[in-house]
């Protein structure tokens, strides 16, 4: 007599395959084609410029949402080359490998699992190359949504780094209204402005107090650049961009 595999464990392994197998090539794909026609606007890019041939690497501070925006914005060859972190969950298995293919070295981990090992790791990947440039989501992968979290202090202050916050916006995309995060993408042909911040110098040596105070500085300039940049190029959203809890 033949046993059947139950569905639940069915489904799966189901799922399993098209996350590791179809998932990521089918989401370059369309990652590619929607960003290949976005046309970038940057505010300050000589900020960026200056800092990326400077002595001491950028740490880019961006709101998680607009992860889509800039992925593109940042992988261009001129722009430096960047490490980011990513969680080590199915969706992040599918990001990885998006990341990975715009030349992105990249981390495994988040604040839910694995953060303080791929912090470490890319702490100690700065220091060995001194070329080496990272970014990170300032709410990190689970948020509360604009609550930026102490991680990126810690990857400034030891890889002594220039902190530099980094804000995009579009008036034509699509919101994911189910996500924590509430992710932006924009559509076919959207125009995307990035504003690129003040940058902030980090000490190596901070008190317990300092450094609150440069994290909460650090998260009113990203809400106030936004909110800024979304009123002026026309992007609008239901939900505030912190998060109401």
């Amino acid at each position: 007599m033949t046993v059947q595999e139950p569905a639940p464990k069915r489904k799966k392994r189901v799922r399993k395959f098209i996350v590791r197998w179809i998932g990521p090539p089918l989401a370059r794909r369309v990652y590619r084609t929607l960003a290949g026609s976005w046309r970038y606007e940057t505010e300050n890019e000589d900020r960026l410029t200056g800092l990326l041939s400077g002595a001491n690497p950028v740490v880019g501070a961006f709101l998680h949402a607009r992860t889509f925006q800039l992925l593109h914005y940042f992988s261009r060859p001129a722009r430096g080359r960047w490490m980011l972190m990513c969680s080590r969950s199915g969706d992040g298995d599918l990001m990885t490998s998006l990341e990975e293919s715009l030349g992105y070295r990249v981390a495994r981990g988040s604040s839910g699992s694995g953060g303080a090992r791929a912090l470490a790791e890319m702490i100690r990947a700065q220091k060995q190359d001194r070329h080496l440039n990272s970014c990170l989501a300032v709410d990190g992968s689970r948020g509360p949504r604009g609550i930026a979290q102490l991680g990126i202090i810690t990857l400034a202050r030891k890889t002594n780094g220039v902190l530099l916050p980094v804000a995009a916006s579009t008036p034509s995309c699509w919101v994911n209204q189910r996500s924590w995060d509430r992710t932006v993408i924009p559509k076919l042909g959207a125009r995307v402005h990035v504003l690129v911040g003040e940058p902030i110098p980090v000490p190596r040596e901070l008190s317990e107090i300092q450094t609150e105070q440069l994290r909460a500085d650090l998260q009113a300039r990203l809400l106030a650049m936004h909110t800024e940049l979304d009123a002026r190029v026309g992007f609008k959203d239901a939900q505030p961009l912190l998060a109401d809890y």
